[in-house]
């Protein structure tokens, strides 16, 4: 890879004045003979910092005229004057000034002009003395835009739709909020690329979705690809709050005032029991992955508890059918941007993939490896595609063990019955932990000791025939690797990380913008197991993934649920483990009732993504007993957290 160069806040005024001089006589082109790589030739001291409002063309907080969203820019001064067009990177965020982005919770800052002086993140300090326009945008309802937050809906992706638009010439901007001077984006050649962590990621999704013309290349990091699945997992609450909760959390001063209609729209149309309704259609992005014209970086952490990867999965999927281009990167951590779990390859990466996508440089990173995924803490290796060529679905069977509980886990049809009772004290750790004693809470299968490495890599389901002896139920399905190993505490405050005192810097500083930031390194936990993927399901939901129903007692019941995707070696020596349960503390709300539910093991399967598929499993297996020492309470990470999440917010 081409070397990445850094710059520090005390770069010396020769060095400015050298590439001003640069920037003022030479293309980039020009510079550097057949361009692999954008250079640091312009000033971001003198970048042009300016602000325009774009009309969304919605009305979303019913005042009787078109919302504006606030647009602020920064981009390099010398092509301007050259009259050289440039491309654009977009963070469109509803985070921008009531919560802060990234590890230190940057506010956008302006000066007595309204102009932006600080702009949080690095992607203003690094890319636009390299040729690049960072646009920040404030979703409808937040900071100085108008409108309203609809988490997801129609204003929230208009918000961002709409400045893309903008950039190519089909929308209206204002220097204003209110004015009528007109804003022109005479400045850019329209081609876009957006970024963004959780729900900043989101907008880009549902913004590709919607085909927009001009949107050359997405990156969403831990982002959601249908809100439903943000808020359920077929029926099964996975908060005690809805959508509403999230809008007045993120929303202005002004919108609060102005929103009550959106607000009752969220709360009513978002009803708790689960149900499938019309506005989770409109927050389903997958659905509309054929309009994908955009290619797609998709970055997400396997353990993200808080944007689960059901999400990542799913929408790759969509993707793949689709033909749409793709690459991504798997960590180990949970809810965490890259630039704060592998900072250096991370920004050399994101380097090129732009000059790639938006400059057109042919510097080879499309020929590379689709893949990059932690293996351990800080070791990563590289996959041709992704889940790897060869990779099948292969059908695992429950079988009962010499225990009630604790049973066997191979390809064989199942006999005979599990019983638990659901306990909302206990949780996914609790169950891995105490896997290899009997209790009342799960029922646990497991394959002995295998004799060969064995790689999950994709999305899994489990369909469970299941008896409940009341009429409400939620159950929770695990796929665990049972052995020691050093990971990434995913559970803990930092879900991965520790952040240093230690600055590192990224780009061309200002005065009140500097691009330093505060060192990162993994935090790691000694575990005896490792949960690997996680689904969950309302049993009333056997029928319809999105329609509940009451259950009766002591009638048997079949549903499927979908596990996270992952990608998962379980070594030599290590045991793969499936577990059932109710309630999956602080990860699903518990039901109504408690139930104790018994499942038929001759109608209870399991498909998981094995790369070489049920040969591999065979192999791996072969020789082993499935009877294996007791582990008794290994140590894990810690349990979830149980504080309101947000996605991409600061709690």
């Amino acid at each position: 890879m081409p070397t990445r160069m850094r710059f520090t806040t005390w770069r010396s005024l020769a060095t400015a004045i050298i590439a001003v001089l640069t920037a003022a006589f030479l293309t980039p082109a020009a510079a550097h003979g057949s361009p692999r790589e954008s250079r640091p030739v312009y000033s971001y001291e003198n970048a042009i910092r300016e602000a325009v409002w774009v009309d969304t063309g919605l009305d979303g907080d019913n005042d009787g005229r078109a919302d504006r969203v606030a647009v602020d820019i920064v981009r390099p001064r010398e092509p301007a004057r050259q009259g050289r067009k440039v491309p654009v990177i977009m963070d469109a965020s509803p985070y921008y000034s009531c919560c802060g982005r990234g590890n230190e919770s940057q506010l956008k800052t302006y000066d007595a002009d309204g102009d932006v002086v600080q702009m949080p993140l690095f992607y203003d300090n690094y890319f636009v003395p390299r040729g690049y326009a960072f646009v920040g945008v404030d979703l409808a309802g937040t900071n100085r835009s108008d409108g309203c937050v609809d988490v997801g809906g129609r204003s929230d992706i208009q918000s961002a739709k709409a400045v893309v638009d903008w950039l190519n010439g089909r929308a209206r901007a204002y220097t204003s909020r209110t004015g009528t001077d007109r804003a022109r984006a005479s400045w850019t050649n329209g081609k876009t690329g957006m970024i963004g962590k959780s729900w900043d990621g989101t907008i880009a999704n549902g913004v590709a979705a919607t085909g927009v013309r001009g949107l050359e290349t997405i990156v969403p990091i831990s982002a959601i690809s249908s809100w439903y699945d943000y808020y359920f997992a077929k029926g099964a609450p996975l908060y005690d709050s809805g959508p509403d909760w999230l809008s007045d959390y993120v929303d202005s001063p002004d919108a609060r005032a102005k929103c009550a209609a959106v607000q009752r729209k969220l709360v009513e149309q978002a009803p708790r029991s689960g149900d499938w309704t019309s506005l989770w259609t409109e927050r389903d992005y997958v659905k509309d992955a054929a309009k994908v014209k955009a290619s797609v970086f998709l970055v997400h952490g396997m353990q993200d508890l808080n944007v689960r990867t059901k999400h990542l999965g799913q929408w790759w999927d969509a993707l793949a059918k689709h033909g749409v281009e793709r690459k991504i990167w798997l960590s180990q951590t949970g809810h965490v941007d890259p630039f704060d779990f592998r900072r250096t390859a991370w920004v050399d990466t994101l380097h090129r993939w732009f000059d790639h996508e938006l400059l057109g440089y042919d510097n080879g990173i499309d020929r590379e490896p689709v893949a990059d995924i932690e293996r351990h803490p800080d070791q990563w290796v590289t996959s041709a595609s992704w889940p790897p060529r060869g990779t099948a679905a292969t059908t695992l069977r429950p079988d009962a063990g010499t225990q009630p509980g604790v049973g066997t886990l191979g390809t064989s049809r199942g006999h005979g019955t599990a019983t638990f009772t659901d306990d909302p004290r206990l949780g996914e750790t609790d169950w891995a932990a105490r896997f290899d004693t009997s209790t009342p809470d799960k029922a646990g299968f497991a394959t002995g000791p295998l004799t060969r490495d064995l790689r999950l890599s994709g999305s899994s389901r489990v369909t469970v025939t299941a008896t409940p002896t009341t009429a409400t139920a939620h159950l929770s399905a695990v796929l665990v690797d049972l052995g020691p190993d050093t990971i990434r505490d995913y559970g803990a405050s930092g879900e991965g990380i520790t952040t240093l005192a230690d600055r590192t810097c990224w780009g061309a500083s200002t005065a009140g913008d500097s691009a330093c930031f505060r060192q990162t390194r993994a935090e790691t936990a000694d575990v005896g197991y490792t949960v690997v993927s996680r689904g969950w399901a309302d049993l009333g939901n056997h029928a319809s993934d999105r329609t509940g129903l009451p259950l009766t007692p002591g009638r048997a019941y079949t549903i499927t649920l979908d596990l996270a995707a992952t990608d998962h070696v379980v070594p030599a020596g290590h045991r793969l483990a499936l577990i059932v349960a109710g309630t999956d503390k602080d990860l699903i709300d518990p039901p109504s009732s408690t139930p104790t539910l018994t499942l038929d093991l001759s109608r209870t399967s399991a498909r998981v993504p094995l790369v070489g598929g049920a040969a591999a499993f065979a192999r791996a297996t072969a020789g082993t007993s499935a009877a294996a020492p007791a582990v008794t309470a290994p140590d894990g990470v810690r349990a979830p957290r149980t504080t309101q999440r947000v996605p991409g917010g600061s709690v």
